[in-house]
């Protein structure tokens, strides 16, 4: 059986804002069954006045945000150029770097999603074949443009009956009447992170906090209430809607901080939960920043049946970039990368641009 053999450089930087992930990832092709192996990995933390700019970014006006986009390319070059230099990775090395940018405005009914560090200048800057720019052609094509990760679910965890990820945001992903289907579930990590930050650290470590505060039953009321876990999929989110929906609710209840983490961790188990239907046989891959927060956790295994698996480290914080290195791959060979059954684009399509340094 002829093989086909790839070596890119996954790059992801999500909505937690814990920094841009990277991930040299080997890929073998055996007629449409992959195999992967990440080679190296690491995570470079946002400093934080940058971690500060992405924060407030989809307050920006289009130009601002054009701005900013062209001093983030510069900053994620540099990033990238450490990242290549440090593991002895060149041109005759690599087919490309895969690179998804950075979310800062994601209204996909109103047909707007914007990434950035997400364009030819980063070709140019790291000087090596790029491929990025992966969400706005679905939302062109009507869908979503997100999320895009559940093509790498179906070509590589297939074993799985549920992909689930706890990043900034909760996402799954599943097949159903032999379509791949996935969305969002709910914000995860963007809310504790902030309410962790109010008591002085950056994350709430290993669900310590939430472990030891009580959770409230009228906020809990008021955040299940909320209209957009009643939706049908494809849906997406994004910090707009945490902005708008959550933050009103966690602020106004007049309860202690460690309290409304302890709601909140429980509130974002109980939406995930409900989504996770099956027996004690079928697997749940859990992977994200989420998976180490051991009282989310527990409180996901309490209220579902399904084995919950939780996967070496290596890919528990790296799956986002390694999958966004298999969607440049398929988009440097032609391959179909997102699909219609996930985002509700009007088609199947091979999603991203090539650019040369």
């Amino acid at each position: 059986m002829k093989k086909l053999r790839y070596q890119v450089v996954g790059v992801m930087s999500g909505t937690s804002l814990d920094g841009i992930d990277l991930a040299c990832i080997q890929f073998v092709d055996f007629k449409g069954v992959w195999e992967f192996k990440i080679t190296a990995a690491e995570t470079h933390a946002y400093p934080e006045v940058w971690k500060r700019k992405l924060e407030n970014a989809s307050l920006l006006s289009i130009p601002e945000i054009t701005d900013l986009d062209e001093t983030y390319t510069i900053y994620l070059a540099e990033v990238i150029q450490q990242f290549l230099k440090e593991h002895q990775l060149t041109e005759d090395t690599l087919d490309a770097v895969c690179a998804h940018g950075h979310t800062v405005l994601h209204q996909p009914e109103n047909g707007i999603t914007i990434q950035i560090g997400n364009n030819s200048a980063l070709a140019k800057k790291i000087g090596l074949k790029t491929v990025c720019d992966f969400r706005v052609q679905d939302v062109k094509l009507g869908g979503q443009g997100a999320p895009l990760v559940p093509i790498g679910d179906r070509l590589l965890f297939a074993e799985y009956t549920y992909c689930l990820n706890l990043g900034g945001f909760a996402n799954v992903s599943l097949e159903k009447d032999e379509k791949r289907i996935a969305y969002d579930i709910g914000a995860v990590n963007t809310v504790l992170n902030f309410l962790a930050e109010q008591m002085g650290y950056g994350f709430d470590e290993d669900g310590k906090i939430a472990a030891l505060g009580e959770v409230d039953d009228n906020l809990l009321a008021s955040l299940n209430a909320l209209s957009f876990y009643q939706q049908q999929a494809p849906k997406s989110l994004g910090i707009e809607w945490v902005k708008a929906k959550v933050f009103p609710l966690i602020k106004a209840a007049p309860i202690s901080i460690k309290n409304k983490i302890a709601t909140y961790t429980y509130h974002a188990a109980q939406q995930i939960a409900h989504e996770l239907k099956g027996n004690a046989t079928q697997q749940v891959l859990i992977t994200g920043g989420g998976a180490f927060n051991s009282t989310l956790i527990k409180h996901i295994k309490s209220l579902c049946s399904l084995q919950l698996v939780i996967p070496e480290k290596e890919l528990v914080e790296y799956k986002e970039a390694l999958v966004f290195g298999l969607l440049g791959v398929l988009k440097l060979t032609g391959k179909v990368n997102v699909l219609k059954s996930v985002t509700g684009a009007s088609k199947d399509h091979s999603s991203g641009k090539i650019f040369l340094p």
